[in-house]
């Protein structure tokens, strides 16, 4: 009703109706607008976390580093990313390994595993390391060492042994059917004992013989699936799990995170039975992709190799090689000269404090001389590290022939230790200083080889075996992140 008790006309009710149906239909419109803009909001950032995700990198030192990485990158390209980023050499031996601390579990990731898949299956506890690994192909170099003849065999169906020449062929064949047989500790789910059984290392899987060394399909058991499962290497030591030897692996199936019992732990009787059970598991899951995984750096080596010089800068191709030893410069036009000159240049340092000794000046040994502290700017010089870290070291990088560290002696404050390995077998050889007509040396073989410092000494042994078991090949590094 109006002011003066009188209905309103219809026309004027029906104008306020329509107002609030307006009013109505443009707060829904701006509603659904809202929730479109939200839905869209969602959608970019639940693009941009599968696109990109953060990973953070450990090195051996600790220290971390958080780096933005594509779902889609390798574990091989985030290897090279890192090697540009910390100026590293670039040898193809640098690698990521998956570190599981709870658990007391470490296996390098091949070149072609998705680092953000890998990510996905691990605990907030895990990590990533950036470490070298000298080892990770040696096997497709000099496979006979990683597969002992007693160890290798061809599954029932087939009699005979494998060839040496087409071992590797024979694993790396999908139709062909060799396996590995042994002897392995294993512990029991969700007990602290062990049992000694006969066990075979096939495509479809790890199993044991329930009588004997059987191969009898009726008597073999299933210990692991190979599909879904990844090999590691046990770092805790033998007292965690109560092991009856050093020499302990783990099967892990993908799923698994902290439990410990659904973990598969295996121990062999040494190291060189571990290193082919842990080899023959890999190339059983991946095959084919471990050799293209191997070849893809050789390829880019062959590739790099065509071009006559090496790349160079443009700051580098303004400078020409000069000639001072006259009264006016001139410029060295004859490459053969001028590649001597350089090395003649070179090598100056050295002479220079030769003759500063003969003139009375303190000995190379000497804190205060450039050749008594240039080594430790070398990456094979770790300083004052322990025995104990050194056999650490050259275990987690590898254990290869050649591999060498060189460190201060913590019984001689003078002298030096060579830690090198050797089949498989850590060795130690002190360097000690020597005195001739008043000049200091270093030697590791009774002064019979002498060397004014470290650097000449290494130099020397990577061209020469001498007296040490093999030449110095594989410096062992660290790099902080």
């Amino acid at each position: 009703r109006g002011g003066n008790g009188k209905p309103r006309p219809w026309r004027h009710r029906w104008g306020k109706i329509s107002q609030y149906v307006n009013v109505f239909f443009h707060a829904r419109n701006l509603l659904l607008l809202f929730q479109f803009n939200l839905n869209i909001i969602s959608k970019i950032s639940d693009f941009f976390f599968h696109v990109f995700q953060i990973i953070k990198i450990f090195s051996e030192d600790g220290m971390g580093k958080v780096v933005e990485i594509p779902a889609d990158m390798t574990a091989r390209d985030l290897c090279q990313f890192l090697v540009y980023k910390n100026h590293c050499v670039d040898d193809n031996s640098w690698a990521l390994v998956e570190h599981h601390p709870a658990l007391g579990l470490e296996r390098c990731l091949e070149d072609h595993e998705l680092v953000v898949q890998v990510q996905a299956s691990m605990t907030s506890e895990s990590k990533f390391l950036f470490r070298k690994n000298y080892a990770k192909y040696e096997f497709f170099k000099n496979p006979l060492s990683f597969f002992p003849e007693q160890m290798v065999a061809w599954c029932q169906e087939t009699n005979g042994t494998i060839p040496p020449s087409q071992l590797l062929q024979n694993f790396l064949n999908s139709s062909s059917c060799p396996e590995i047989q042994g002897y392995l500790y294993v512990k029991e789910m969700s007990r602290k004992s062990w049992k000694k059984l006969y066990v075979f290392l096939r495509r479809s899987g790890l199993y044991f013989s329930t009588k004997g060394t059987s191969k009898e399909p009726r008597h073999l058991q299933l210990l692991a699936d190979l599909e879904d499962s990844n090999v590691f290497t046990v770092i805790t030591g033998r007292k965690l799990h109560n092991a009856p030897t050093d020499f302990e692996f783990c099967i892990k199936p993908n799923k698994v995170r902290n439990e410990v019992k659904e973990l598969r732990m295996l121990c062999a009787e040494d190291e060189q039975s571990r290193t082919c059970w842990m080899t023959a598991f890999r190339l059983f899951k991946y095959g084919i992709l471990l050799y293209q995984n191997y070849k893809i750096p050789q390829q880019r080596k062959t590739l790099l190799s065509h071009f006559s010089a090496p790349v160079r800068s443009v700051s580098e191709n303004s400078l020409v090689a000069m000639d001072f030893s006259g009264r006016t410069g001139r410029v060295i036009d004859n490459p053969v000269e001028a590649q001597s000159a350089a090395m003649e240049e070179g090598h100056a340092w050295r002479k220079r404090s030769q003759r500063m000794n003969i003139l009375g000046s303190p000995s190379p040994l000497h804190p205060s001389s450039l050749s008594g502290v240039i080594h430790r700017t070398q990456l094979w010089f770790h300083g004052r590290i322990s025995r104990e870290e050194s056999h650490k070291m050259i275990h987690q990088q590898g254990r290869v022939d050649g591999m060498f560290l060189l460190r201060d002696s913590q019984s001689n404050p003078k002298a030096f230790v060579l830690t090198m390995c050797h089949h498989q077998k850590i060795k130690h050889f002190q360097i000690l200083p020597c005195e001739e007509d008043g000049q200091m040396f270093l030697s590791l073989d009774d002064a019979a080889t002498k060397f004014t410092d470290l650097i000449q000494l290494v130099e020397f042994y990577m061209l020469n075996r001498g007296v040490l078991p093999c030449k110095l090949k594989h410096p062992c590094t660290t790099v902080a992140l």
